[in-house]
């Protein structure tokens, strides 16, 4: 098969105001960030080819709207039409990995592969703030708590007089808000291990420089689409590359902190660390259930400032262990910004979790039932049973490759039961059966989505006692039998309240659930 014609060009274009005229861009995938490549790219006058093994109907109709052209079919290979095509650049979108067919072929072409962070990176001077310069940038990763740390630092800035916009990986594509019109003071970009992985590609032209980063904890997740748990590790260090003021990490986990320790910073760049115990000066941490910054004040080595406490966070059903971290490493990077800790405190007064994350779906009979569908892996899900601590945990899915057993020993002995959902129901009732044996697992064998969760409630209301909580945190993807995680974590809320008769206006939140103390 031919390779491709090589160009130079892209590497120079490193402004909205460039000459991105005529530039040959194929664009792969035609989602929600597919479409905003293409939108930006023909915006820019370049000449767009998206190629999609299935295009959604809208937007296969507004492409030729825009003035981009769709190819649709199985790309199990690279197509004729797009060798033809000659791309002098490729931006992927996320879901393609490192061994697709197109990514490998456009690596051994030699050329320039780009995903959509670097893209709008490039770009990100067309709206300037009134000063004259671009939006500052956050970036927040991790394997869990990403899309929690993202909206309360976007939320804490906002108090403090900021114009902040969550974006990236939390729904809103980061090109769409570099190229709002009202302009922003701060992008808050979530990003992936997939778009960490692209943006590691950069050249010095394309790479990323942000304000703050931060990495919020690490552990096994997406191995199938890294290949193994050091590429995917390396693709989350990323994060940290080129950060010019603030590189926050989890003092409670080791990898985070070697990553900012192997980190090419700009030069002045502060590591400040957060956890649940008591800080050091340059960290955030917790003094008897007060939430304090030793990090950004001039008598750090004697003085902290006073963020708010564990007590009121648990009122506003924020005061789970993982979550309070959460409030912690959203608290360091808005203070970077010079956030007042006075409007760290306002914010967090009005903040609440997203759907999904530790929902209290009903509480009836001395039974809580909770919603955290959102705990797609094991991590995740060991950060929720570590708040509960006399659970009916509701486990099971799409493994994504990662072994469950870690996670039973640590966990599963000190649970009531057990009930196991999904394709993957046998390697979870193995780790059972090795590491905690005496544990009652019970199996769902539904395959159709309507009858899944009817049998789950069914089984965990027979099985729960008076002070007991039914945690939906499956520790695996959903994708088997339902639509999405929130699909999943819907429907379970449905069967909850139709057991039990309550209408979804009477949630409630148990105000001491997993206080740190």
């Amino acid at each position: 098969m031919a390779l491709a014609h090589v160009s130079a060009r892209p590497d120079t274009l490193t402004s909205w105001h460039a000459d991105w005229s005529g530039l040959r861009v194929l664009v792969l995938g035609l989602g929600v960030t597919g479409f905003s490549v293409a939108d930006t790219l023909a915006e820019l006058r370049a000449d767009v080819l998206v190629a999609t093994d299935a295009a959604g109907e809208e937007y296969a109709r507004l492409l030729p709207v825009i003035g981009a052209r769709l190819w649709e079919g199985a790309l199990r290979s690279v197509p004729e039409e797009i060798v033809a095509f000659a791309p002098e650049l490729v931006v992927a979108s996320p879901g393609f990995s490192p061994e697709h067919p197109v990514i490998v072929w456009a690596q051994a072409a030699g050329i320039p592969l780009w995903g959509d962070l670097e893209l709008a990176w490039r770009v990100h001077d067309k709206v300037l703030r009134p000063d004259g310069t671009p939006a500052d940038w956050v970036l927040v990763t991790g394997t869990n708590g990403k899309t929690t740390t993202t909206r309360l630092t976007a939320t804490m800035l906002a108090a403090g007089g900021l114009r902040a916009a969550p974006c990236g990986n939390i729904g809103v594509p980061v090109l769409d808000a570099v190229r709002d019109p009202g302009g922003f003071d701060v992008l808050v970009v979530e990003v992936s291990s997939h778009q960490l992985w692209y943006l590691g590609l950069s050249t010095p032209a394309g790479m990323l420089s942000p304000h703050a980063s931060v990495c919020l904890n690490l552990a096994e997740d997406h191995l199938q689409w890294h290949g193994s748990f050091a590429a995917y590790r390396d693709a989350k260090a990323v994060v940290y590359r080129n950060t010019r003021v603030a590189c926050v990490y989890n003092k409670s986990d080791e990898a985070t902190r070697r990553m900012v320790e192997e980190a090419d910073v700009v030069e002045g760049a502060r590591a400040i660390g957060f956890d649940l115990g008591v800080p050091g000066p340059s960290d955030l941490g917790v003094v008897d259930g007060i939430l304090v910054d030793r990090a950004f004040l001039a008598e750090r080595r004697t003085s902290a400032l006073e963020l708010t406490t564990v007590g009121a966070l648990a009122e506003h059903g924020l005061g789970a262990p993982h979550i309070v971290a959460n409030v912690l490493a959203a608290s360091a990077l808005a203070r970077s910004l010079d956030v007042p800790p006075a409007a760290i405190r306002d914010a967090l007064t009005e903040f609440r979790l997203d759907p999904h994350r530790i929902e209290v779906v009903a509480i009836a009979d001395g039974v809580t039932w909770i919603d955290d569908s959102k705990a797609t892996n094991p991590h995740a899900a060991a950060s929720s049973l570590a708040a509960y601590p006399s659970a009916v945990w509701v486990v099971g899915g799409v493994l994504k490759g990662v072994d469950i057993g870690a996670l039973v020993a640590a966990r599963g002995p000190g649970i009531r039961a057990a009930v196991v959902i999904g394709a993957e129901r046998a390697e979870i009732a193995e780790a059972f059966a090795r590491h905690a044996p005496a544990v009652p697992v019970f199996e769902v064998v539904h395959d159709e989505t309507e009858d899944v969760m009817a049998r789950v409630v069914e089984l965990a209301a027979g099985i729960a006692r008076d002070g007991d909580v039914v945690l939906l945190a499956p520790a695996a993807a959903s994708f088997d039998q339902f639509e999405s995680y929130a699909d999943r974590g819907r429907r379970f809320a449905e069967a909850v309240r139709r057991r039990i008769g309550r209408d979804a206006g009477d949630q409630h939140r148990d105000p001491s659930a997993g206080s740190v103390g």
